[in-house]
């Protein structure tokens, strides 16, 4: 039964070396009245001190919330996340060794959890094999002070998997909307349930406690027993949260289209703006075909749902978020996670026992780094600590896979219309290398198992074949030697069959791809 206490005593019930596990998706599930107090105590009394700090995801606004509030030499001893990026106060401190360090795929450190909570070892998987998390590359160790193999190669009748194991969880900190006094909790105004309920189940299964945020507490028997989401028996302590602390995402406080309540005319949601991400954003939804089950990643991913809206095929796709989200379409930038008018959420686990089975038709994803192999880097960048999130699980197991990116970085200015691209001032580094500084994405793997793979930048797309990647489309208006090859690091082959781009990609009007997809014609969807 869950007792009701302040922010300080929540902090304070937490012990020198224990492990926490923190929930939230960028800052969405995320208890920040509760870590920021962790801060403060810390700050104050030195306390509490060597902690190793799990969360599935990022957890942090890219400025100094979330698991930015665990930054401090001493604080911690270790952690174990699946996303450093979004928590930049992070980032020197791993580079500097002052605390161990392990970058996991998010999907498996939240099937981690639910492992743990049945007494289970860990997970078999093979998401991860050939990138950087397999120990025979970098075993997910993120700095030099970090030493010891987590993540272990296993053969199994003839064939490799990662062995994944479990890791006791001593306090989960956890975020809901609403609490009776018994300890039940609902989640009616959250975008997702995340792995709010596996995160608590492994913390009980390990002794430790379960201390929920929320936004309000209700008497017995108020809660519909069909919203329940954590029933008192996992729930230990109640903190009710600092209202300028409790936000459905980063930037927005409420909004019930995400929630589910409600649902919006998508006539709403804004048009993107003729630019490289459009233009990306554009050719990727272009191999969408109907009744596919797609995901798409944030940043220039998530702006094929808005495409999408924009074509009116939201109806004939079916998109996914792997925060645990169904339909709808996606919210973008610093608040992506949730979805307007989604159709259906489920808990994070499970959603990833989805992707990794690999039900998934085709993928949208970010592309930093691209090598010759076809190799693909998401997570670090020299001294940048940034991490997969659940990048590995979706890319690896997707049947048909596509990276979105620029072909350059640093000053890039393109101007797009009228049916064609003009670079005007080339980007200063380039991004197809002749060898990527991490292995996100293994193009070996990826023609092992025979994964269709594509790479599209702003000015050209590529493909992966069995020799190699290979360059198929260029954008009306671009020069071939100059402005592509003559940009490119590694090794790519140049198909026979060369062709341009679409030229409505480049124009600043609907596509109307509608009846391709469909064989129906239509405008902008509701």
């Amino acid at each position: 039964m869950g007792k009701i206490i302040n922010k300080r005593e929540a902090a304070q019930k937490i012990k020198d070396g224990s492990t926490v596990g923190v929930t939230g998706f960028v800052l969405a599930l995320h208890a920040e009245t509760v870590t920021s107090e962790i801060e403060a105590c810390f700050l104050e009394t030195g306390r509490p001190q060597g902690l190793t700090v799990m969360c599935s995801n990022g957890v942090g606004d890219s400025r100094t919330r979330g698991t930015n509030h665990f930054a401090h030499e001493g604080l911690l001893a270790r952690m174990v996340a699946g996303h450093y990026g979004l928590a930049p106060m992070l980032g020197p401190l791993i580079i500097n060794n002052k605390f161990e360090a392990y970058c996991l795929p998010q999907g498996s450190i939240a099937q981690m959890y639910r492992a743990r909570a049945g007494g289970r070892p860990g997970i078999l998987s093979r998401v991860g094999l050939g990138t950087f998390v397999d120990p025979r590359l970098e075993g997910g160790k993120m700095n030099t002070l970090t030493k010891k193999d987590i993540v272990k190669v296993m053969e199994i009748d003839g064939e490799e998997f990662l062995y994944y194991k479990s890791i006791d969880v001593d306090v989960a900190i956890i975020r809901a909307t609403t609490a009776d006094e018994k300890g039940n909790l609902s989640m009616e105004k959250e975008p997702f349930y995340g792995e709010t309920l596996a995160l608590a189940q492994a913390a009980k299964a390990s002794g430790g406690i379960v201390i929920a945020e929320v936004e309000r507490i209700v008497r017995n028997g108020s809660i519909d027993p069909r919203m329940v989401r954590l029933p008192h028996v996992l729930v230990d302590y109640i903190v009710v949260g600092d209202d300028d602390k409790l936000t459905m995402t980063a930037n927005i406080k409420y909004n019930p289209a995400i929630s589910g309540e409600i649902r919006i005319p998508l006539q709403s949601i804004p048009i993107l703006p003729l630019n490289d991400r459009k233009v990306m954003a554009r050719r990727a939804a272009m191999e969408l075909r109907p009744d596919m089950i797609i995901n798409l990643g944030i940043g220039v991913p998530d702006g094929v749902s808005s495409v999408m809206a924009e074509e009116g095929i939201s109806d004939c796709i079916t998109m996914t978020i792997e925060a645990g989200v169904y339909g709808g379409t996606a919210v973008g930038g610093a608040d992506f996670g949730g979805s307007y008018n989604a159709e259906a959420f489920v808990e994070m686990p499970s959603q990833f026992d989805y992707y990794d089975g690999g039900s998934l038709d085709l993928t949208c994803l970010g592309m930093a780094e691209l090598d010759g192999k076809g190799n693909v880097n998401v997570s670090k960048f020299g001294t940048r600590v940034v991490g997969p999130g659940g990048f590995i699980n979706i890319s690896q197991n997707a049947k048909n896979t596509v990276y979105c990116g620029a072909l350059t970085a640093g000053g890039l200015k393109t101007e797009i219309g009228n049916g064609s691209l003009k670079i005007v001032q080339e980007g200063k580094a380039k991004k197809f290398m002749k060898e990527v500084q991490q292995v996100t994405f293994s193009g070996d793997y990826a023609r092992k198992v025979g994964q269709n793979v594509l790479y599209i930048t702003e000015r050209a797309v590529f493909r992966l074949t069995p020799a190699g990647v290979e360059l198929t489309e260029i954008a009306p208006g671009v020069d071939l030697q100059k402005e592509v090859l003559g940009q490119i690091e590694g090794k790519v082959l140049v198909s026979e069959n060369l062709k341009l781009m679409d030229p409505r990609i480049f124009t600043d009007a609907p596509m109307n791809i509608k009846s391709e997809i469909t064989g129906n014609a239509g405008s902008r969807g509701s």
